[in-house]
């Protein structure tokens, strides 16, 4: 039986750190697109090429060059998969569900981790602050003023499809402000089993 899911929630609301956890616990693969175009990138396959073309300008890979790229991550099959930053706007859902229903698979779950803005910005703060103090580089968007404009980005772009997948019957919460371990089990119980 595959598990296939959505994980969707503001910047730095931790759902990279919770699809680790269900590809170390349950044999998942995370689909990444950022990972994903790096990766086809560096490839040298005629889909690497195209992105490194888009890339190497300064564009923005279109929808059809990511729905590609997903496309073949599902043909090569698995226990399922773990979306993680896709879909990023409606017309993106709309992709991933013809993309899914062509493979025969099903989206079994779309969760969301519910967290305070506020307190996202300390997440931000608190891991920029621990990267200097490890000797770490700091992410270029661990600031204030560029996490507020990722966080705008985000309820302008991808919180819509908080309705979209409510309507369809996909969309369970939990709460993203809990512990990890906590999190980690609110996500477990909305799983198939």
């Amino acid at each position: 039986m595959t598990i296939n899911i959505i994980l969707l929630g503001p910047p730095g609301a931790g759902k990279g750190t919770q699809a680790g956890r269900l590809v170390a616990d349950k044999g998942l693969v995370q689909l990444s697109t950022g990972d994903m175009l790096r990766a086809a990138r560096s490839s040298g396959t005629e889909m690497g090429r195209r992105v490194a073309k888009v890339m190497d300008r300064g564009e923005l890979v279109t929808d059809e060059i990511v729905i590609g790229l997903i496309r073949e991550q599902l043909e090569k099959g698995g226990k399922g998969f773990i979306f993680d930053g896709f879909p990023r706007t409606l017309a993106q859902a709309d992709a991933l569900g013809r993309l899914l229903a062509e493979s025969g698979m099903a989206l079994d779950a779309v969760i969301e981790l519910q967290v305070d803005d506020e307190a996202l910005v300390g997440r931000i703060v608190k891991r920029a602050e621990e990267s200097r103090a490890a000797g770490q580089p700091v992410r270029r968007d661990d600031t204030p003023e560029v996490f507020a404009d990722r966080l705008r980005e985000y309820y302008k772009k991808t919180a819509p499809l908080l309705g979209y997948y409510y309507a369809k019957g996909n969309l369970q919460t939990v709460d993203g402000m809990a512990p990890m371990e906590q999190v980690a089990a609110q996500i477990a119980a909305k799983l198939p089993a």
